[in-house]
């Protein structure tokens, strides 16, 4: 199973084609995907065209749906975070450490289309999509 950044959900949803845009269609067809809280809220949110915002909701609510973290994986989170900052490395956002550890954690693999990703996966066992 793969999670699907919001990087390469916002390309799908404003029909820009890439190889990460392509494989998701493949992962949607196959039912292999899998969404998280904190990625299904950062989609929504961005939805200015309500008929969009409906057509997205849709789409989106169908597919599995996982809490990306809990008071254990927090702490997890702000290691990892802190021992990122201790080597000089900066992920820009908290969301997108949360995102990695969950699927660390669950060994699923993340789509992605976001450089902070591969300073993760370089670092950590983060499983990414190699398109």
């Amino acid at each position: 199973m793969t999670v699907c950044d919001t990087s390469v959900w916002i390309a799908y949803f404003n029909g820009v084609i890439t190889p990460e845009t392509n494989h998701l269609d493949e992962l949607l067809e196959d039912g292999k995907i899998l969404m998280l809280d904190i990625i299904l809220l950062e989609l929504l949110q961005g939805f200015r065209n309500d008929k969009h915002y409906k057509q997205a909701f849709k789409l989106l609510t169908q597919l599995p749906v996982y809490a990306a973290i809990n008071p254990e994986s927090a702490i997890r989170i702000a290691d990892h975070y802190r021992k990122f900052r201790n080597k000089g490395i900066t992920i820009r956002k908290t969301i997108d450490m949360m995102i990695a550890v969950w699927c660390m954690e669950q060994d699923v693999t993340l789509l992605h289309d976001d450089k902070d990703y591969t300073l993760i996966s370089d670092h950590l066992s983060l499983k990414t999509v190699k398109v």
